[in-house]
């Protein structure tokens, strides 16, 4: 019941304030609709699994969880913490727009991110974040709506990015 009162808030909010979020079907390689499962439940206990917890230390590690997730919507909502687990980080953030903000790493707005660089995007009140795979693509949450591989311009609003690690 609470789930369904935030979502309700949340599009009372967007409806409401002015705001504007573009739609699949109109530019379907542009933009990925953000919906209420893009935004996570702050207070939201979730264990990890021990798959959730194999090391990832390296970008073909951090790359092959995605991939081996390819289709899965158990972390829809939950960017931030799909991209820990993938490189098995020590460092937490709260959300993926925390992260890009933070001094963890340097941010870059220029340039093809490489291989296992946390891609970012300001595309929610907690922005979103994917892992690239040095060719211009990124393995992300919210793929068409869970765990898949686009081009970095699938999602809006690219903010830059910064070198993958399991700090």
């Amino acid at each position: 019941m609470r789930m369904i009162c935030q979502a309700a808030a949340l599009s009372a909010a967007l409806l409401f304030g002015g705001a504007s979020v573009a739609s699949a079907a109109s530019a379907p390689d542009v933009y990925s609709e953000v919906t209420a499962a893009d935004i996570a439940e702050p207070g939201a206990v979730i264990t990890d699994s021990a798959a959730d917890l194999a090391a990832a230390r390296t970008a073909s590690q951090a790359i092959a969880w995605f991939s081996s997730r390819n289709g899965s919507t158990a972390y829809q909502g939950y960017c931030e913490r799909a991209v820990r687990l993938a490189w098995d980080r020590v460092t937490h953030h709260a959300s993926a727009i925390e992260h890009w903000r933070s001094s963890d790493g340097a941010r870059h707005t220029t340039g093809t991110p490489p291989r296992g660089a946390f891609v970012f995007w300001n595309i929610s009140a907690y922005g979103h974040v994917g892992i690239a795979d040095g060719s211009g693509g990124v393995w992300a949450t919210s793929v068409n709506g869970a765990i898949g591989h686009a081009r970095q311009g699938y999602f809006a609003n690219y903010l830059g990015w910064k070198p993958g690690n399991s700090n």
